[in-house]
C-alpha cells in the first residue's frame, strides 16, 4: 500500500489517544494520530515522525501521523489501519477463489473470510476465516502483541477456536510493521490473559502467522509469511 503525499515533522506531545502536536517546518500542528494504542516507547519528544496529508479539506486536522523513526531500531509504521489493507492486498495475490473483509462470524466481525479449491475436502471447498493484528512494539528484537489491554483480541481468539471446531481453518496473522523482526510473543506483561488466549487457541487448531513487511516512509508491503511453529 502507498501512502500519496508524506510530509516529516518533529514529535512534540499527545494530549489525548486521537491526537498529538508535530512541529512541521517550524510551526506546531494539531495532528490525527492513526493508532489509538498506547505508544509511549515510540511518540517520544524531539523523534522523527512522517506524516499523511489528507486529501479532504474540511477535516479539523490536516495531517495523519503514520510512521515514526524509533531511536537505535529505525522506521515503525504506526498506522493501525495498514494492516489490513495490506493483507487484503496479500491475499488477493494468493490462490483463493474468494476473498471477503470484514465478515460476520458468531457475535465477532472477523476481519478475513476466504475459500479455497480442493477436492481432499468434503464440498470441494475450504473455508477460511483469518484476523488481523498489527505489531508496533519491538523489544530486544522481538515483536509483542498486544501493547495495551485488548478484551476484543481475547473475543476473536475464542471465535477462531470454536471455528475449528466446525470446520473452518482459522488463522491469527500478524503484521509487522517494522523490518527486522520475524517473530510476534504475546505481551504477557502487559495483558497475560491474552497470552492464555493465544494458548487455548493454539491448542484448538488456531495457526498463527508472521507477516513480515518493507517499510517505507510512504508505504507498506508484505514480503514474506511464516508459519508460527511451537
Amino acid at each position: 500500500m502507498k501512502y500519496k503525499n508524506v510530509v516529516v515533522g518533529k514529535f512534540v506531545d499527545r494530549p489525548n489517544r486521537f491526537i498529538a502536536h508535530v512541529e512541521i517546518d517550524g510551526q506546531v500542528e494539531t495532528v490525527h494520530v492513526k493508532n489509538t494504542g498506547r505508544c509511549k516507547e515510540l511518540l517520544l519528544p524531539g523523534v522523527k515522525v512522517i506524516l499523511e496529508v489528507s486529501d479532504n479539506p474540511n477535516r479539523k486536522t490536516k495531517y495523519d501521523l503514520i510512521a515514526v523513526y524509533k531511536k537505535d531500531f529505525g522506521l515503525i509504521n504506526m498506522d493501525s489501519q495498514a494492516p489490513n489493507k495490506v493483507v487484503k492486498e496479500w491475499l488477493s495475490a494468493q490462490d483463493y477463489s474468494l476473498v471477503k473483509p470484514e465478515y460476520t462470524y458468531g457475535k465477532s466481525r472477523i476481519d478475513f473470510y476466504m475459500e479455497k479449491e480442493s477436492p481432499e475436502v468434503a464440498g470441494g471447498l475450504e473455508k477460511y476465516l483469518m484476523e488481523v493484528k498489527g505489531c508496533t512494539l519491538e523489544i530486544d528484537g522481538i515483536g509483542y502483541f498486544p501493547d495495551a489491554p485488548t478484551e476484543r483480541g481475547i473475543k476473536h481468539l475464542q471465535e477462531l477456536a470454536g471455528a475449528v471446531a466446525k470446520g473452518y481453518k482459522a488463522r491469527l496473522a500478524y503484521v509487522i510493521q517494522m523490518e527486522g523482526i520475524t517473530e510476534v510473543r504475546p505481551n504477557i506483561t502487559t495483558h497475560p490473559a491474552y497470552g492464555e488466549a493465544i494458548e487455548e487457541a493454539l491448542a484448538a487448531g488456531v495457526e498463527i502467522i508472521f507477516l513480515c513487511t518493507r517499510v517505507t516512509e510512504d508505504s507498506l508491503h508484505i514480503v514474506k509469511a511464516i508459519k508460527y511453529h511451537k
